[in-house]
């Protein structure tokens, strides 16, 4: 065979099919170790950003070829899944005595008590009580919930808590089977909600480390700080091989490579869990892992987390299976599945690739676990009823406030053999399982476990000086012209910028609370900030530190230290439209440009969850680092940047990039292996002290293309949409507004006043919070509560029949009508009478209300240029808390009937002389020519109130 001429920056493009699918056990001499080392791609480790076009190379070899007894079929265009294309692997061999006891019980258990274990409700939602009459095999604490409803409740709370609903748990009638109940908690980076645990940084940086080691380290301490607090399992890690650097939970991923993301998968669950084989597997000062998010999370259409993935089946065996491969060899008991979709089916009902492919090819020996609510993304299903993903393979439901409701529905459709009882049976059997190897059954309360109330362990000295290790590992220099770094600790120096004393920034999401904002300093009682370590650093030789966030000074620096980057945030409301560093606000530019005229050298440090476009940045710098989300330790970030007091080198950079850095805004699915290839720095780059190197000047992207995603040309990684799917980015569920934060461009107003955290204006106050958005009115003229942002067009998501959605407490209710609209400008937008469901809503538990675009459209509203969304108006008095506004397509919407059109006079009290304008920011402002058409309006204004049964009004949420 002819060999094919390949440039070393090509080399992963060789490898992607035979390797990948080598992972997942077809005939090879390499085992996983060596697999990863050719995915890793050490070589090149770059020294110089890619300045020209890559060198032409031959095309990338096709995948493995099919079996010959396998029907030909068209991949690339495929909407169904062929498990026999997959490489089969048969699971681990199973334990006869935990076999025969899992049949024992089994044989024992009621179908009620089989249901429960199939259950994973949210702790706000239940009580001990609940937990005992309905034998619920697992509770998890979601991303802002805590003990007895405080978040920041202290370590010795969460250990009460663990033991109390143990001990629910395992309170039965006599002669019934005991199943003690397990807890699950989201520590992605540490034991993240945990007030004083040891943070790390976020897998982005730990993949930029090259250290499997490590990861494998920081697994057993974010293990052990877990059992000090009583919890059995953590939700983690994410295997993301992630291909559109827009979505949100990009830092959640290792890398865009395969190979590094699988070396480390493997890692992180052995760390966590402790290696199969050994009497520690599971139990004592391990924890039960979970590897998500089963499969494509990181390659959906556009970024868009839930999204649609429409890579071909090829890619999805060869790109995106091999970390799961991995994990699995590695140990791994429990998998998550993805709110995404493929091709136009969501993952929880995919039964082909859960169960066929999953559990069948990939011999997973686990249970399988939904997503929080996610069934509820489901078409044809609510968060309530879901049998399609019961059959398609879900073992258990993880859930929140209509759980009773899911409970019942399982059991009705087992018992009417909507669900096969041997379904359940499997189900439940795979928990058990799994149960009885975490040593469960024996173990005792939480608190009498070992590690249990070990609160010095909790960021002690030893697991801080591990994160600090991991920031220094996962550094990656970027530019260092005129060999600026390391500076002198003699030196004074200011430190500018809005992240070097911000944990948050530094901390990023999953800290605390689920988005990782709305934290204090008093939130990381042992954590050091990057200017603490500045400042430590170099008052202990003699120099000083100024810290100065606008980069203002008295006294002249002999160099500026500029933080600065992207806010902490978490799923959905990280989703961006571009790479551009902030396209909006350019102040951190200017700071840098500012400092550079003033002749002062500037060394950058930027905090992201993701590589984006800074050239501009880069260029207004002499050293560029990229420092990802540190964690708790910034100390970890001053030790790079400085040398030892006699000059020398203290440490040398070695992290180098995991993911390829873009050269212009609209490079979203720049990967290694995949065409075209023209990144700014390569994936692998990374500058050292040792080897030092000017880069200089770079050119900067003059325009940003349309927002489309680029052609590629090799079948394996690129998407491929079937003929019959939408174009465009048509989603099937759009956030705007979620659990107190608005999702990027859209911004939450009160009375035409933005709300950052609490506002009160004639009359209606609210409030942003973890938990949503309170508003109070208590006014005598109408006032607006309303999520507005730049113009969008919504008329192809109403021809797909989607909705606005959008979930409430009604605290207290209404005394006067309640207007729901979406505006579009100045007189214009479609008003709907909500007030018959706001009175039906009053007292009873949270709603999810999905009003159909259409019904608005019909009402008014310019869907071709929506510029207020959701819009909510009454006078009086009124309390609601809203969590979430998002536009998505719901299987219980209401019918336009019961959302009857106003006009704006019939929702204005008589005698109230307040202008009444939905959608605009200026609603109480009269214009000019105004007047005469209202007047017309109300001359054929009507009240409506017609109301329509709770099934077709209300879904519990």
């Amino acid at each position: 065979m002819k060999a094919i001429p390949v440039t070393p920056a090509k080399r992963n493009a060789l490898v992607l099919s035979v390797c990948a699918f080598a992972l997942m056990g077809c005939s090879t001499d390499l085992g996983i170790g060596d697999i990863g080392d050719l995915f890793s791609s050490d070589q090149p480790s770059a020294q110089k950003p890619v300045d020209s076009a890559p060198t032409p190379v031959a095309p990338t070899p096709a995948a493995p070829a099919a079996p010959a007894s396998a029907p030909a079929v068209d991949l690339a265009t495929s909407t169904v899944i062929h498990p026999e294309l997959w490489p089969l692997t048969p699971p681990p061999a199973k334990n006869s005595a935990i076999e025969a006891e899992v049949q024992r019980l089994l044989s024992q258990m009621t179908l009620e008590e089989k249901i429960g274990q199939m259950m994973q409700p949210d702790i706000k939602a239940i009580t001990p009580a609940d937990i005992s009459q309905y034998h619920l095999g697992s509770i998890l604490n979601g991303g802002s919930a805590g003990p007895h409803g405080d978040l920041r409740a202290p370590a010795q709370d969460w250990l009460a808590a663990a033991d109390l609903y143990y001990n629910a748990s395992v309170a039965v009638a006599p002669g019934r089977p005991v199943i003690p109940t397990m807890w699950g908690i989201d520590a992605v980076h540490g034991h993240g909600h945990i007030i004083g645990a040891t943070l790390f940084p976020h897998n982005i940086a730990l993949g930029a480390m090259r250290d499997p080691d490590l990861v494998r380290r920081i697994g057993e301490i974010t293990a052990q700080e877990i059992r000090v607090t009583g919890q059995e399992w953590t939700f983690a890690p994410t295997v993301a091989v992630v291909r559109d650097d827009r979505w949100g939970r990009t830092y959640e991923g290792y890398s865009e490579d395969p190979g590094l993301v699988a070396k480390n998968a493997a890692a992180m669950v052995e760390g966590l869990q402790g290696k199969p084989g050994t009497p520690d597997y599971l139990r004592n000062g391990h924890v039960l892992a979970s590897v998500k998010h089963f499969i494509g999370d990181g390659a959906t259409d556009h970024g868009i987390n839930e999204g649609n993935t429409t890579y071909s089946e090829t890619a999805l065996r060869d790109i995106f299976a091999p970390p799961y491969a991995a994990a699995i060899k590695a140990g791994a008991q429990n998998i998550m599945i993805s709110y995404s979709g493929w091709r136009g089916l969501k993952m929880h009902v995919q039964k082909e690739l859960v169960s066929d492919v999953l559990v069948g090819r990939m011999g997973f020996p686990g249970f399988v676990i939904s997503d929080y609510q996610a069934i509820d993304r489901v078409a044809g299903c609510t968060v309530s009823d879901c049998p399609q993903a019961a059959n398609a393979g879900i073992d258990m439901f993880m859930t929140a406030n209509d759980w009773k409701g899911l409970y019942n529905n399982l059991l009705k459709e087992v018992r009417d053999g909507t669900i096969p009882q041997a379904r359940i049976d499997e189900a439940v059997s795979r928990i058990l399982r799994v149960k009885l190897q975490m040593g469960l059954m024996s173990a005792g309360k939480p608190s009498s476990r070992p590690f249990a109330g070990r609160y010095d362990l909790l960021g002690s000295h030893e697991h801080r000086d591990i994160a600090r290790r991991a920031v220094r590992e996962s550094l990656v220099l970027l530019k260092n012209d005129g060999g600026l770094l390391p500076l002198s600790p003699r030196s004074h120096v200011l430190v500018a910028g809005d992240g070097a004393n911000n944990m948050s920034k530094q901390t990023g999401g999953w800290t605390i609370t689920w988005q990782g904002t709305a934290t204090s300093r008093a939130d990381f009682p042992h954590a050091s900030t990057i200017y603490d370590g500045i400042k430590a650093n170099v008052e202990a030789s003699g120099g000083t530190a100024q810290l100065s966030e606008d980069g203002s000074f008295r006294e002249r620096p002999d160099v500026a230290i500029v933080v600065f980057g992207e806010d902490a945030y978490a799923e959905g409301k990280g989703d961006i439209q571009t790479l551009e560093y902030s396209p909006n606000d350019k102040r951190d530019l200017k700071l840098l440009q500012k400092l550079q005229a003033q002749g002062i050298p500037v060394v950058a440090v930027f905090l992201s969850g993701r590589p984006l476009y800074v050239t501009p940045e880069i260029n207004a710098s002499n050293a560029f680092v990229a420092a990802w989300q540190p964690g708790s330790e910034g100390e970890g970030v001053s030790d790079m940047l400085f040398a030892n007091a006699d000059g020398s080198v203290a440490f040398d950079f070695r992290g180098r990039l995991s993911f390829s850095w873009p050269r212009s805004p609209d490079q979203y699915d720049l990967n290694i292996g995949q065409e075209p290839y023209f990144p700014l720095f390569a994936f692998g780059y990374g500058l050292t002290y040792g080897a030092p190197q000017n880069i200089g000047r770079l050119a900067e992207a003059s325009a940003v293309r349309p927002l489309v995603r680029a052609a590629a040309t090799t079948v394996a990684t690129a998407p491929s949409t079937p003929a019959s799917a939408p174009l465009g980015p048509v989603l099937d569920r759009r956030p705007l507004f979620e659990n107190g934060d608005v999702t990027s461009g859209w911004t939450v107003t009160a009375g035409g006043q933005r709300v950052a955290v609490k506002s009160s204006v004639q009359g209606l106050t609210a409030q942003r919070s973890e938990n949503g958005l309170s508003a109070n009115w208590a006014s005598h003229v109408p006032v607006s509560l309303t999520v507005t942002g730049a113009p969008i067009d919504l008329t192809r998501e109403a021809d797909r029949g989607m909705s606005l959605s959008f979930s409430i407490d009604v605290d207290k209710a209404p005394t006067a009508p309640v207007v729901l609209a979406m505006g579009c400008g100045p007189l214009c937008g479609g008003k709907l009478d909500v007030s018959a469901l706001m009175k039906d809503a009053a007292g009873r538990p949270a709603a999810t209300i999905n009003v159909p675009l259409a019904c608005l459209k019909s009402a008014g509203a310019d869907l071709t240029n929506v510029t207020t969304p959701f819009a909510l108006t009454t006078s009086g008095n009124f309390s609601v808390r809203v969590s979430q506004v998002r536009i998505s397509r719901e299987s219980e919407a209401l019918t336009c009937a019961s959302v009857p059109p106003v006009t704006a006079a019939a929702a204005v009290p008589a005698g109230s002389r307040r202008d009444f304008y939905v959608g605009s920011a200026h609603s109480g402002k009269k214009k000019s020519g105004e007047t005469h058409v209202r007047k017309k309006r109300s001359a054929n204004s009507s009240s409506a109130d017609n109301k329509t049964s709770k099934k077709s009004r209300r879904k519990h949420h």
